[in-house]
């Protein structure tokens, strides 16, 4: 096998493997934000979270990952649009953070 054809093809594996871990990781953070939404008592908006940013960083063991940071709208009232943000290292939830509720807070996994 010629080496661009080597090449074209490991590309091609790298693009599948992002587009399956970048949508494994949008579900998890879809999830957290409905938990957080509905342990607040709140409305999650458009029941979607867009990637906001994403960026190499280490874990607590050494190794690479991807850390992604979504952002989503959520309402109080109904008639109001807030933001809100889930923050993801690979697929495991750093924190889910809602701005401008009754009780401003960081909500982490543990708590």
């Amino acid at each position: 096998m010629p080496w661009m054809e080597a090449v074209g093809l490991l590309v091609m594996l790298a693009g599948g493997w992002f587009w399956l871990d970048s949508f494994k990781a949008r579900e998890a953070g879809m999830v957290a934000a409905r938990a957080a939404c509905a342990a607040e008592n709140l409305l999650l908006l458009d029941d979607t979270v867009a990637l906001g940013a994403l960026r190499p960083e280490r874990d607590d063991d050494g190794r690479l990952r991807l850390r992604r940071v979504y952002h989503f709208e959520y309402s109080d009232t109904g008639d109001n649009r807030r933001h809100g943000r889930v923050t993801l290292l690979g697929s495991e939830l750093l924190m889910v953070h809602l701005p401008q509720t009754r009780s401003p807070r960081l909500c982490s996994p543990s708590a």
